[in-house]
């Protein structure tokens, strides 16, 4: 035999041995996939629990309109319609400090008959939020002394919150990993298996919702048109099978 025939055949075996342990390797490493997705199971649990709003922040507004020539007028009308709002939450027993009012915005209407009179309205915002959810709800209700007193205010929203969420959700995954196990071991009794050890979790969005609610969002939900919500925690858990 030849020595360019013997390199050849050389050449020819380290290749198939490094092409025989390419594909050892592939398949040790599939093996191993299988047997992990077939040994582990995922399983999503959740817990809701019954919460109520510790802030509440109420945003309204006064306004006045007036003839375009009157503005000096117009805003010596709004001057004693901020002296009357803030009365308003004084008498409720907050202070000047607690409220924030906004400056004069002036917007000037438009008239379709071009020579009709022109008009500009004047309008200030007010904000307050409170840990007294109970005063700032019966205020949001009860604006009638404003009203009488010749002030045009309205309310823009009335919005609750609950502070302690950060807290909240922390001592509630325990609870949620626990049903995600419960759940888990139903359904590895089906299969004739039991679960072990917890192999992963990922804590899923949280949810603020109006109690009893089921409109549950992917990018997650926080209710603030009710006092009275439900926190609820998903989390996902991967357990090993024995």
């Amino acid at each position: 035999m030849s020595k360019e025939n013997s390199n050849k055949i050389i050449y020819f075996a380290i290749i198939l041995g490094v092409c025989l342990i390419i594909s050892a390797l592939i398949a040790s490493i599939t093996f191993y996939k299988v047997r992990l997705s077939v040994d582990t199971l995922s399983v999503t649990g959740s817990v809701r629990e019954k919460v109520t709003s510790d802030s509440a922040k109420w945003s309204s507004s006064f306004s006045r309109t007036v003839p375009a020539e009157d503005l000096k007028e117009g805003y010596e009308m709004m001057q004693k319609d901020q002296d009357l709002v803030l009365s308003f939450f004084k008498d409720n027993g907050f202070n000047e400090g607690d409220i924030l009012i906004s400056p004069v915005f002036m917007k000037q209407l438009y008239m379709y008959d071009p020579d009709a009179p022109k008009e500009s309205t004047l309008s200030q915002t007010v904000e307050i939020q409170s840990s007294d959810v109970e005063k700032i709800t019966y205020m949001a209700k009860n604006t009638q002394t404003l009203i009488n007193a010749g002030v045009i205010f309205s309310t823009q929203s009335l919005e609750y919150y609950c502070l302690k969420l950060p807290e909240l959700r922390i001592a509630l995954i325990p609870e949620a990993i626990n049903d995600a196990k419960l759940r888990a071991q139903k359904i590895a009794e089906g299969s004739g298996k039991k679960i072990g050890t917890i192999k992963s979790a990922h804590l899923g969005v949280v949810q603020v919702l109006p109690v009893n609610s089921t409109e549950v969002s992917g990018w997650g939900t926080y209710d603030t048109s009710t006092i009275e919500k439900e926190v609820m925690i998903p989390v996902t858990v991967t357990f090993t099978l024995k």
